[in-house]
């Protein structure tokens, strides 16, 4: 169903926000909690047929820099330095295995970065083979990488596959050639095209392709060309996000000049026509920047109630207890979230003394466990049960949350939910701002000093 975005609400609400990849977010992660904190949780979490695993593995290797890039990242052309990566990574495979119950199974398995498809075939199905050793891999697991198309050869999707690969993430950003040259990354249409057959070929199962509006040189009219380049990919997802221009903490970020990026009304316009085309192109609009076809499992599971949102964005197999491996990821399980360390010599020096590369976390309080809950099914579902919620937190939500109910009253005063017997609905016009929908069930945010992206 076409969505139509109105842009005077967009205006309104148009403010500073997480965006729920956990709670409590990340800024409020803190160095108190540390290792042994962090080992007690595993060894809580530990039990024969425990909840089903998610694995995420971190490569911050890239070829080259991509200027518009706010990931934890490593620049190396040199094999040498991700060869010992690699190895630190098997060996940090060997101290959670040792820590997880055998039988307990992984639903899911992801490649981040960095780029992941940085490495050679050779040590993707090494590093597949290895984590296939130490862990009990579902059968119909899923198992996703995010792809730098430019360097993508036939013979590393191979590998993807030989290691289990079934799903495939493509960074395409925008077709356009002045602002692929202004952001340091170039590749044309025909690469793509290329790519994605190869993938689709090789046996994969779904293919997102990410973009991202507000880069310097886009206007609404050359990223509408972009827009209608990849409709002709025909990829199943599709996740479409703003450029935050922040230089002052990502410092490669002076090497785009202000002046070049579009002003905010263009901005609003792009993301207007972004979803407008999008859903009237049978795309499902999932939930802020994502977008998939009404058969692929991402639509699916927020149908079934079973969509997640973790630190990678929406994803299937929600009720996962989520173990992130290498430097700077982030795992979480039901009572604590725990990051690894962003510096590479720290998260080699840990490995080295056989300790979990982990420097700060956060316990999750019952407060922070009920919001959680609110908030993670609120971003998920697009509504709220206060009945069914009440019976599975064992706690009256409506008096609970009685000022937040309350606080809801302007979203639906402007149509952007619907007050239902057991709850509530956001509609369509509420989908882009579910974040501030989210916001109501947050406590951390009166006395914050965190700095968050713009909600659209």
């Amino acid at each position: 169903m076409k969505i139509e975005v109105d842009l005077n609400l967009v205006r309104k609400y148009d403010r500073l926000g997480p965006r729920y990849t956990s709670y409590p977010t990340a800024p409020h992660f803190t160095d108190s909690f540390q290792l042994p904190d962090w080992e007690v949780h595993i060894a809580n979490n530990n039990v024969s047929g425990g909840r089903p695993l998610s694995l995420y593995f971190h490569f911050p290797f890239c070829d080259t820099l991509c200027w518009f890039c706010a990931c934890t990242v490593v620049i190396s052309r040199g094999r040498e330095p991700i060869d010992k990566y690699v190895g630190y990574l098997f060996r940090e495979i060997d101290l959670y295995a040792s820590r997880i119950h055998p039988d307990r199974e992984v639903v899911q398995i992801h490649f981040g970065g960095g780029t992941p498809t940085h490495l050679t075939p050779e040590q993707i199905r090494a590093v597949g083979r290895k984590i296939h050793e130490r862990f009990n891999v579902a059968a119909d697991a899923e198992i996703s990488c995010e792809m730098d198309p430019r360097g993508l050869t036939l013979e590393h999707l191979e590998a993807l596959r030989d290691a289990g690969f079934n799903r495939a993430s493509l960074g395409v950003q925008d077709f356009n050639p002045e602002v692929q040259q202004a952001v340091n990354r170039i590749h044309d249409e025909e690469t793509i095209a290329r790519v994605l057959a190869n993938i689709r070929n090789t046996g994969f199962q779904s293919i997102n392709l990410d973009l991202i509006y507000g880069l310097p040189h886009q206007t609404p009219a050359s990223f509408a060309e972009t827009i209608q380049s990849v409709l002709t990919l025909d990829p199943d997802r599709l996740a479409v996000f703003s450029y935050a221009h922040v230089p002052w903490m990502k410092p490669h970020q002076k090497l785009i000049q202000q002046e070049h990026l579009p002003e905010p009304e263009e901005k609003l316009q792009m993301l207007k026509q972004i979803v407008e085309t999008l859903t009237g192109s049978g795309y499902e609009y999932i939930g802020m920047d994502h977008f998939a076809k009404e058969n692929d499992e991402l639509t699916i599971a927020q149908r079934s109630g079973t969509l997640q949102r973790n630190f990678q964005g929406y994803s299937t197999r929600a009720g996962a207890d989520i173990y992130a491996l290498g430097m700077s990821s982030i795992s979480q399980l039901p009572r604590s979230y725990a990051q690894h360390s962003k510096d590479l010599n720290d998260y080699y020096e840990a490995i080295d003394a056989d300790r979990l590369p982990v420097v700060k976390g956060v316990v999750v309080t019952d407060d922070d466990d009920l919001r959680r809950t609110v908030i993670m099914r609120l971003m998920c579902d697009m509504a709220l049960d206060f009945d069914a919620l009440s019976t599975t937190l064992e706690v009256d939500l409506r008096s609970y949350l009685a000022d937040e109910i309350e606080a809801l009253s302007p979203f639906e005063e402007d149509g952007l939910i619907e007050m239902t017997p057991v709850g509530f609905r956001i509609l369509e016009a509420g989908r882009l701002l579910v974040r501030n929908i989210a916001m109501v069930f947050d406590t951390y945010l009166v006395e914050s000093n965190a700095r968050y992206s713009r909600t659209v």
